[in-house]
């Protein structure tokens, strides 16, 4: 690799060992950007950040078993000879001994407790007493204590905490008023803009690191709304719930979690942006809640097998896998196999992004939601309902006398699998809904295309390239009609108990169309 080490260079390396002259403005840009001097110190702005920085300590009681403070009792089931083995065993050595001769019980003692402590940070965003921190560092707990940088504890409430996005509201009552902080606009915050952490890591302290944004919409799989910050200010354990300031003083982010194999600091933190945070600090502190809106889809990324499959040149959008019956999205006449692009404005580039963009648009309003369907551009209207906070999708087992008639597996040429209609026989052995529609697969050859990409026997296809299939006959007709097209792949929507996934298969020769040798 040839690098560039000075304004003067004039040459780059092509392909293995061609060295060309071109000019300079061919390899910088012809106006050059200059980055922002780092400022002499930050001690100046973290004096006056610190005192709304607090230590967030919470505690919760543990039931130990009743044996006391030996070994946990192991789990055996109920009735096992081991069992009663354990239960006499533990009795011999926490209620026996040499103050209960004679094999005499002791009576019955009452369970120990035990108290377990989780430390964090937190920041005060209002003079009387509202705290924010992680969800995860109160979770659990019957009592939270918040400490000032003056070292004056206080006992807090919780106003109320949001699990998916790990963030709690507290409250604590102070005879005067305590050093605030507000959040500041994290979009406006770019990869390389300097940023500072402040926490309590390892339970030292007030302690303040420095560093830069390093990427902005990192998706770490910790909940459907990841849109986090990362930068390579020094995050450790501690941090957890302390706030990201720009060099204005505004918070941009909760640190909340770091990539690390040791568990200390590599210098990949994570914050979640204040954006979003702030519209569920909103929420927690009118409702004790946080308030969502819900579209009622299931998605899935459109990978470029997918896009493939589909005759589509771009791998954005997020496909629908399945419609909630009853939900905005069905009312709004979204149908499986469409894929969103737009959301009231937004574009909706990568598949995570729109669970963001719904949950944070107002309850209740009308939207525009502009779908690709067919390969058109469609735009309908949805209401966006509320989240519910139990969502549960109802099923229907077939209960009904086993069934005398069958139907012979059919293999689909050039997939490794084989497929039956949606029989009663088949809706007894594969423990499929009554009203089950599409066709089932039996069989799955190893190392085929279909095992390949996860398809198991049980599997039900509801629909092949985006259409409704009944038999295995309809699925080797559109199969047939994919490879007419000289596409790679076919796409199918499978359907595992309650769970609905657009799966795109390789397409296989058929055994009379073999590849030959060339």
């Amino acid at each position: 690799m040839l690098f560039l080490r000075s304004a003067t260079a004039r040459a780059v390396l092509l392909g293995a060992a061609t060295l060309v002259a071109v000019p300079l403005a061919a390899v910088l840009p012809a106006t050059p950007a200059f980055a922002r001097p780092a400022p002499d110190s930050f001690a100046d702005l973290a004096a006056k950040l610190l005192p709304a920085v607090v230590n967030v300590s919470s505690s919760a009681t543990m039931t130990a078993h009743a044996g006391g403070p030996g070994p946990d009792f192991p789990m055996f089931p109920p009735g096992s000879p081991f069992e009663q083995f354990f239960k006499d065993f533990l009795d011999r050595n926490h209620q026996g001994g040499p103050g209960n001769q004679g094999g005499q019980a002791k009576p019955s003692q009452p369970a120990p407790e035990r108290r377990t402590q989780s430390l964090g940070s937190g920041f005060v965003i209002d003079p009387s007493g509202i705290i924010v921190t992680n969800n995860h560092v109160i979770e659990g707990a019957d009592e939270i204590t918040v400490t000032l940088q003056d070292n004056t504890s206080l006992k807090a409430t919780l106003i109320g905490r949001d699990e998916r996005v790990d963030i709690a509201l507290l409250r604590v009552k102070s005879d005067k008023p305590l050093p605030a902080v507000a959040f500041g606009d994290s979009d406006a915050s770019r990869v390389g803009d300097w940023v500072l952490a402040i926490g309590n890591p390892f339970g030292l302290g007030g302690s303040v690191t420095a560093g830069i944004v390093s990427a902005r919409g990192r998706d770490i799989r910790q909940g459907p709304y990841d849109d986090f910050i990362q930068t390579d200010a020094a995050i450790n354990k501690g941090n957890s719930g302390g706030p990201l300031f720009n060099m204005d003083g505004q918070v941009i982010g909760i640190n909340t979690a770091i990539y690390s194999p040791s568990g200390g600091s590599i210098g990949i933190g994570f914050s979640i942006p204040a954006n979003l945070a702030k519209n569920v600090v909103a929420q927690l502190r009118d409702f004790g809640h946080a308030r969502r809106g819900w579209l009622g889809v299931r998605i899935q990324p459109v990978t470029s097998d997918i896009a493939e499959s589909l005759g589509l040149h771009e791998t954005t959008g997020s496909l629908v896998a399945g419609v909630v019956p009853g939900g905005p999205a069905e009312l709004a006449k979204i149908h499986n196999g469409d894929i969103i692009t737009k959301f009231n404005g937004q574009d909706v580039k990568e598949n995570h992004t729109l669970p963001r963009i719904v949950a944070e648009t107002a309850i209740g309003t009308d939207v525009p939601v502009m779908l690709l369907r067919d390969g058109k551009e469609v735009t309908v209207t949805a209401k966006v309902g509320e989240l519910p906070d139990d969502q549960q999708v109802a099923s229907t087992d077939s209960k009904g006398p086993k069934p005398e008639d069958t139907a012979k597996p059919t293999e689909i040429a050039g997939l490794g699998m084989s497929l039956t209609p949606i029989t009663p026989d088949a809706k007894d052995k594969y423990q499929l809904g009554a009203n089950q529609k599409g066709v089932v697969v039996t069989d799955v050859a190893p190392d085929g295309p279909a095992a390949n990409r996860g398809l198991k026997a049980g599997d039900v296809i509801i629909e092949v390239q985006q259409e409704p299939v009944s038999t295995p006959a309809d699925v080797q007709s559109k199969v047939d009609g994919v490879r007419k097209q000289n596409r790679k792949s076919v796409l199918l929507l499978i359907q595992r108990q309650d769970n609905l996934q657009w799966v795109p298969v390789p397409v296989g020769p058929t055994d009379d169309k073999k590849a030959s040798p060339g």
